[in-house]
């Protein structure tokens, strides 16, 4: 057995204790594409993954507004309004802390499993909601910058 295929294994079983639903699918959808030898997906997977999952995370956010559950007297007063602005702003930031998770992962490919690792005890311990690992590189990259300033 390959480490990439233990590995997953490993993050199923964590997945499975942290009653993460993603974590544990992911893992066997890959070892399932590893065992029946489809593994040549996974370059597709690795360049386009990301933007197949920001496409979907997309549509789910907008049914609401293409379903007038949200009307654009609701959209203008929601970006208009303090919690509106703020909400922007919240967003520009998450948006650049993603970027710098995003570069840190591609630097550093293996920070993932501690990243998947703090997920779960985020999970478990602190009642948390996964918010996925790019915005958890991104928190990363901020805390590694941090640190840089001060050594």
């Amino acid at each position: 057995m390959h480490s990439g295929e233990t590995t997953m294994i490993l993050l199923l079983l964590i997945g499975l204790a942290a009653r993460s639903n993603l974590i544990s699918i992911c893992s066997c959808i890959l070892l399932i594409l590893q065992f029946s030898k489809l593994d040549f997906i996974f370059p597709y997977l690795e360049t386009h993954g990301l933007e197949l999952g920001l496409l979907f995370l997309l549509l789910s956010i907008l049914v609401p507004v293409a379903t007038d559950k949200i009307s654009n007297r609701d959209l203008l007063y929601n970006i208009t309004s303090l919690p509106g602005i703020f909400a922007i702003i919240g967003g520009a930031l998450a948006t650049h802390l993603n970027s710098e998770g995003l570069k840190l992962m591609q630097i550093d490919p293996g920070i993932i499993f501690g990243l998947i690792v703090g997920s779960v005890i985020g999970i478990i311990f602190f009642n948390g909601q996964p918010v996925g690992p790019l915005m958890a590189a991104g928190v990363a990259a901020l805390f590694l910058e941090i640190v840089h300033w001060f050594m």
